[in-house]
């Protein structure tokens, strides 16, 4: 029997007709997005806009598993949300220990659950709290990796061809680096994908690179990842079923 949420704000919609109406699109969407979807995975309202579609999750933590280099044996997801770049590095099997951090603890909720709907939950170590705060604990380790997939403002990104990173709320890029930085050199950001890459090409250390790598599903751009430190991308181009990837960078 596929557990129930027991708190107000948690749904699982297995319905059409009890999905919000404001939502439409995302019930069409729902495999693409959960391959396990009824199979009772828990969603929030605002999760929607936020969660990254389980193809394109699996790309990025495939990615990240062969680029990182063999000592970081640490990822830290940063913006957790209901889990779904967190539920992909923990299905990889490349590290060592996944921690997820999530502020809101209704999403955190959900996202405890959706692990075990994958059956990860034992692999991961869920942290409820701002992840500013919570990063620091790992202050002096070496061994890390930091993904964020930030807020990025709301729907309203689409409105301009060229997104403003300076803008982001409630995060600029310049604040998550800055405060990413100081614990971790090697930083995977998941932006909207018209993000203006001459902003992100400041971010380059001196005598480094910065890769950019664009995620598509059925040839339509859905986002695009920065990876800041010594990734290791061999090839610019993947295909692999609906899910492309292809090679941005470098930007120096």
């Amino acid at each position: 029997m596929v557990e129930k949420p027991d708190e107000q704000g948690i749904h699982q919609w297995l319905d059409a007709e009890q999905f919000p109406e404001h939502l439409k699109k995302y019930w069409f969407q729902r495999f693409k997005i959960w391959q396990k979807y009824h199979e009772g995975i828990w969603m929030t309202e605002d999760s929607w806009f936020g969660v990254t579609p389980e193809p394109i999750a699996n790309k990025i933590a495939t990615h990240i598993a062969e680029s990182a280099p063999k000592d970081k044996t640490i990822i830290i997801d940063a913006f957790a949300g209901v889990g779904g770049n967190a539920i992909a590095f923990a299905r990889s099997g490349r590290w060592e220990q996944v921690f997820a951090v999530e502020k809101d603890p209704k999403t955190m909720k959900c996202a405890k659950h959706n692990a075990e709907v994958y059956g990860v939950d034992k692999k991961i170590v869920f942290h409820t709290g701002d992840c500013f705060d919570i990063v620091k604990r790992f202050m002096g380790k070496n061994n890390i990796v930091i993904f964020g997939s930030p807020p990025w403002g709301g729907t309203e990104y689409n409105a301009d061809n060229i997104f403003d990173l300076s803008k982001m709320q409630p995060y600029s890029l310049d604040a998550l680096y800055k405060k990413f930085s100081k614990l971790s050199k090697h930083i995977v950001l998941y932006l909207p994908r018209n993000s203006d890459l001459n902003q992100i090409a400041r971010y380059a250390p001196e005598g480094k690179k910065v890769e950019v790598a664009h995620y598509c599903i059925l040839g339509a751009s859905k986002a695009l990842c920065v990876y800041l430190g010594d990734f290791d991308f061999e090839g610019d181009a993947e295909v692999d079923g609906d899910v492309s990837a292809s090679l941005e960078g470098p930007l120096v």
